[in-house]
């Protein structure tokens, strides 16, 4: 015979309303209709929506109420409700401000059940006061005292102050120094609003210096909005802005492994692109360099001397890079020989990317489309620096008729064929541009084939994107198939037309040649 419980705990039970109906608590629902009607109706709930879930009406619910309520009605010069203790000071707050905080709604609650032997009837009292109609006068109530122990090292006193300022203000002056350690405040209190502005203001202060630890926040606190923002930013100054800076080197890997395989990724042209990438291994691999060294110190750290092992540049100091900017300007071939002096040796056995070193970052490198690489001199300096491994460079030799360009006013010369890259600004909002074909003839062509075909079947696309209030204009062709020749019509392409205020506009040409 199994013997009963005689210590099994009774069922206690709560009031719900203004009358004397009884619901019990001990399970999620009890069947009580009329009960949890009652109690809907005194904390203004909708009751088919607490039907779905009538445990978790509490929280939410009261913080819709009071932060309703707090906008429309002025902050009175009353003692404070409620004391927070929280980094080492003590604030002194008020319920309709605090209850704007799913935070501090939390443990001003749990406090008051604590402290108190009818929470419910107190919290009733309390929402009635808030409810249009109602008593105007608060009734009297114990001064509470709350503590948050904070976690996060970004929140600093002062962006903590901030953050509850904001409680009672809805404009409170931040400035871009500050908002990131404000947005982690308004994360810990669960401050939405707040929050929001704090990425909006974040959204529109990228910079080169800024751009890693918005990022960074994005995925900290899972702002999707703020990561693209800052993806996008990267696709479009990358190479003409955060490139010729030192904050290149705080790019992290996984952004710029993002920012490498977009399509919308803006550069100058293929090797202006490597040259950035080149520039943002050497920075990480010296990290006491603290100025951008010129084009041929890098090629030359990676031509033949170099300690890679160590992930280090040996014996090379700010000043010595200084000089060797101004012996590439006064001797130009100077600099590899003084570069040979100052950096230890490794063996050519083993491109860069081919060692311990290196292998981690081959995902970046093979989102480059070095087949856009044409240009002789460029080629040249592509097979002396001992960075990529040699199946690469004999398919970029075999293969480097198939590129995109994205440039200005600029001839470029592919497979014996001359097309010139044109755009023109009409006036202060109208642009065109187009490429055309041009004969060998007419520009300088040292060292390139020359073809003797007259047409050319030619695929192309032009796209065209700027920034206009924040938000991203882009303009683009479809995919165009033309035969080229030398004569007008057939030398012009179709040209892409745009009206934008925007300033600067990118612009890219790409194409292939099918066969024919």
């Amino acid at each position: 015979m199994k013997m009963l419980n005689p210590r099994r705990a009774r069922l206690e039970r709560r009031m719900v309303g203004s009358t004397n109906r009884w619901c019990f608590p001990s399970k999620p629902f009890s069947g009580d209709l009329l009960g949890l009607s009652q109690r809907c109706k005194a904390l203004s709930v909708d009751l088919d929506e607490a039907l779905k879930n009538p445990d978790r009406l509490c929280v939410s619910q009261i913080q819709k109420i009071f932060s309703e309520t707090s906008k429309n009605k002025p902050v009175q010069s009353r003692e404070a409700d409620v004391i927070l203790e929280c980094l080492g000071s003590r604030w002194e707050l008020h319920q309709p401000q605090l209850f704007q905080s799913e935070t501090l709604s939390k443990l001003y609650l749990m406090a008051l059940a604590q402290s108190t032997k009818r929470p419910t009837k107190e919290l009733e009292s309390l929402l009635r006061a808030q409810l249009p109609g109602k008593i105007k006068e608060r009734p009297p109530t114990k001064k509470m005292i709350i503590s948050l122990k904070i976690n996060d090292p970004v929140v600093t006193k002062v962006a903590f102050a901030m953050a509850l300022k904001s409680l009672y203000l809805s404009q409170v002056e931040m400035n871009v120094n500050d908002v990131l350690a404000v947005l982690a405040s308004a994360h810990v209190l669960q401050f939405s609003s707040l929050f929001q502005r704090c990425v909006a203001m974040m959204m529109k202060g990228l910079t080169p210096s800024t751009v890693k630890s918005f990022y960074l926040a994005g995925c900290k606190y899972k702002e999707e909005q703020l990561t693209t923002a800052c993806e996008k930013w990267l696709e479009m100054n990358l190479v003409p802005l955060v490139g010729t800076q030192i904050h290149l080197r705080k790019i992290p890997q996984e952004l710029l492994h993002r920012v490498l395989r977009s399509p919308r990724l803006f550069t100058f042209n293929e090797f202006h692109l490597l040259k950035t990438l080149l520039l943002w291994v050497f920075l990480q691999l010296n990290p006491k360099v603290q100025t951008v060294p010129v084009q041929e110190t890098v090629l030359a750290f990676f031509t033949r001397e170099g300690d890679w092992s160590s992930g280090r540049l040996s014996h090379v100091t700010d000043g010595q890079l200084v000089q060797d900017r101004k012996l590439v300007q006064a001797h130009g071939s100077m600099i590899r020989q003084r570069m040979s002096r100052l950096m230890t040796s490794f063996s050519r056995k083993y491109s860069f990317l081919d060692q311990d070193t290196g292998q981690s970052l081959v995902p970046l490198f093979l989102c480059l489309r070095l087949h856009g690489i044409i240009k002789g001199k460029n080629l040249e300096e592509l097979r002396h620096i001992n960075f990529f491994p040699e199946s690469w460079l004999i398919r970029v030799t075999a293969n480097h008729y198939h590129a995109e360009y994205t440039t200005h006013s600029e001839v470029i010369a592919i497979y014996g064929f001359f097309f010139e890259i044109k755009g023109v600004r009409h006036d202060t909002t109208s642009y065109s541009f187009y490429m055309q074909r041009v004969r060998h003839s007419d520009v300088v062509c040292e060292h390139s084939p020359v073809s003797l075909r007259a047409e050319r079947l030619v695929k192309y696309e032009i796209r065209a994107q700027t920034l206009v209030d924040g938000q991203w204009q882009e303009f683009r062709t479809n995919q165009i198939t033309q035969k080229f020749g030398f004569s007008k019509p057939s030398c012009k392409s179709h040209a892409l037309k745009i009206h934008t205020v925007g300033l600067p506009i990118y612009a890219s040409f790409s194409f292939i040649f099918p066969m024919s």
